[in-house]
């Protein structure tokens, strides 16, 4: 009985190895996320079995796109102890100005798109240059340009809907395509996801863009150009901020200054940190930030589908993000603003 017991043990010993080591591969934040999407689907799909259909499915991969595309990107700024609160306005601009390029350009959708890149490098640029420059906090120099973009796009547009882009065989396939049985715009995501999460875990950039946002002191001793690598950041972030705008446009099937990118900066903030970025950077990933994405998503899904009001969905993902934000800080063991050690 002994001997058994005892080749038992280094058995048992070596299948919770195997597990701590795939769990510490994974992520424990990751799996939470995997759980809690797994529950979310449960219930709306015992609600209503259509929740599930795959059909309902490709909606939900639709409709997180443009909020995905920002949430990456946003994980970027964050990781590097930053902020973007512009991005949903820099969408809307980048909208409008696709729409009204495609338009003044005899229909053309590569320069109606060219124009929007041009444009989102332009306000990433002016993110960064006021950020490192003019020394002004990244919340508030953003929160400024959150305002100055959208009174933009409405001064460009007039505050009206410009152009129509659905008469269009490349606005078409960005919008109603598919590729291997999944929609256009769900890989446009994955393209862009993959690519930012290659940047960050395999390349010098990306160490010494958490470096930046673990401790900046020491970066800058170490040598990094702290100053170049965020306007660097800010203008990646403009980038797909306008990569956004464009398949927002080809949605809406016109260039709109507010329509459905009001807000959008929330829920890219909510997903990064519900993904396990933690806001005062040098720590992240985009596979978190994209479960997360999933979860808000399949929950503003299974809420809508049940006729909940969206007063309900914004009080929801304020909720979700306060959660995420205290457990970020139970975990960092930092004593409480006010409170005694």
């Amino acid at each position: 009985m002994t001997s058994r017991t005892q080749s038992v043990a280094p058995e048992v010993e070596r299948r919770r190895s195997r597990l701590v080591t795939a769990i510490a591969a994974v992520g424990a934040q990751n799996l939470i996320l995997v759980l809690a999407i797994v529950m979310v689907a449960a219930l709306f799909g015992v609600l209503d079995p259509g929740y599930l259909a795959w059909s309902n499915i490709r909606v939900i991969g639709d409709a997180v796109t443009i909020a995905g595309l920002l949430a990456v990107v946003q994980t970027v700024v964050i990781i590097c102890g930053a902020l973007d609160i512009s991005v949903g306005s820099a969408t809307g601009v980048a909208s409008v100005v696709s729409a009204m390029t495609f338009m003044a350009t005899d229909r053309n959708p590569w320069l109606g798109m060219g124009a929007a890149l041009v444009v989102g490098v332009l306000l990433g640029l002016v993110n960064g240059v006021i950020i490192v420059y003019g020394r002004v906090n990244a919340v508030i120099a953003t929160l400024a340009t959150l305002a100055a973009y959208k009174g933009l796009a409405q001064l460009l547009s007039g505050g009206a809907a410009q152009g129509y882009v659905l008469g269009d065989d490349v606005f078409i396939f960005i919008s109603r395509g598919a590729v291997l049985g999944l929609p256009t715009m769900v890989w446009i995501l994955a393209v862009v996801a993959l690519a930012v999460h290659v940047l960050l875990k395999y390349t010098d950039i990306g160490r010494n863009l958490y470096a930046i946002g673990g401790n900046d002191t020491a970066a800058r001793l170490a040598g990094i150009d702290i100053n170049k690598y965020l306007i660097a950041v800010y203008v990646l972030a403009g980038i797909v901020a306008a990569v956004a705008g464009v398949i927002l446009t080809a949605r809406i099937g016109s260039g709109h200054p507010t329509s459905g990118s009001t807000g959008l900066e929330l829920k890219a903030i909510t997903a990064a940190a519900l993904g396990g970025c933690a806001l005062k950077g040098g720590k992240g990933g985009v596979g978190g930030t994209l479960l997360a994405v999933v979860l808000l998503g399949a929950l503003e899904n299974g809420l809508t589908f049940h006729g909940i009001s969206t007063f309900w969905q914004n009080v929801a993902q304020g909720a979700l993000l306060v959660i995420a934000v205290v457990i970020q800080q139970r975990r960092s063991g930092e004593r409480a603003v006010g409170l005694p050690t």
